[in-house]
């Protein structure tokens, strides 16, 4: 019984930014639970060789192709989505990027491309997909967040403004839509081996330096998110509303 809470049967989960990294390891892992998988991107072949192989592996996979950055373009590409294919019971706001920069030289036009797809990406998804889901009366949603929800790193001050950004507008969304049946949560990871942080990864002394403030002494592997992304998803987090959940190898709990 305490297993068939996990299950995701039957349930459709729509991925953004899901060609690669931590959104294609979420993908899989929720395949794994028994999702069907929707996948997002905005680079036609990327999505369609990450999608195949997701088939391949067995999964049920699709593409959707759209930019979270596009509010219109988003709603059009849901709403025809929910229209032609079937319900997005899943949502999962994982698209997003980094831009490192002293902050007296960030430049303006990289700070707004941060707001633009970390913060506003999350909202258009969101509000794109949970008309939807409060029609039907259930729905989740998991926004991606950071170790830098909390905290701080020279050079990445407006990455850290924008995904302090995201945990808080998910609390919004729990607010105004667990009334709804909804159920929104933040899924926040430390430090793990992804194309985003390729150059730390391959920094040796930022890799020394990780590997001295983390708990448990590494990098993370994208995998290890998994199981609380299965779980956000699921019917076990069914009074789970609002929070952030840190994935991170204990470095925000610990000086």
């Amino acid at each position: 019984m305490s297993l068939s809470l996990f299950d995701l049967t039957g349930r459709r989960a729509l991925i953004t930014g899901s060609s690669q990294g931590i959104g294609l390891a979420l993908a899989k892992g929720l395949a794994s639970a028994g999702a069907e998988i929707v996948l997002n991107g905005r680079d036609v072949a990327k999505l369609a060789k990450a999608a195949e192989g997701l088939r391949e592996a067995g999964a049920k996979a699709s593409e959707l192709v759209f930019d979270v950055t596009d509010h219109a373009g988003v709603r059009a590409a849901v709403d025809r989505f929910e229209a032609e294919v079937g319900a997005i019971d899943i949502l999962i706001n994982n698209a997003g990027m980094q831009q490192r920069a002293p902050l007296e030289e960030f430049p303006a036009d990289g700070f707004e491309r941060l707001l633009q797809t970390n913060i506003a990406g999350v909202f258009h998804v969101g509000q794109a997909v949970a008309r939807h889901m409060i029609g039907r009366g259930r729905g989740k949603i998991v926004n991606i967040c950071s170790a830098q929800t909390a905290l701080a790193r020279p050079g990445i001050a407006p990455y850290t403004a924008t995904k302090g950004a995201v945990a808080n507008l998910t609390k919004g969304m729990a607010t105004d839509w667990a009334k709804y049946g909804l159920q929104c949560n933040g899924l926040a990871p430390g430090y793990f081996e992804t194309p985003l942080n390729q150059a730390l990864v391959d920094d040796p002394d930022f890799t020394a330096w990780l590997s001295k403030r983390t708990p448990a002494g590494r990098w993370g592997k994208v995998e290890e998110l998994v199981g609380t992304a299965i779980f956000l998803s699921s019917d076990a987090s069914s009074f789970v509303n609002g929070t952030t959940i840190f994935v991170d190898g204990g470095i925000t709990a610990s000086l």
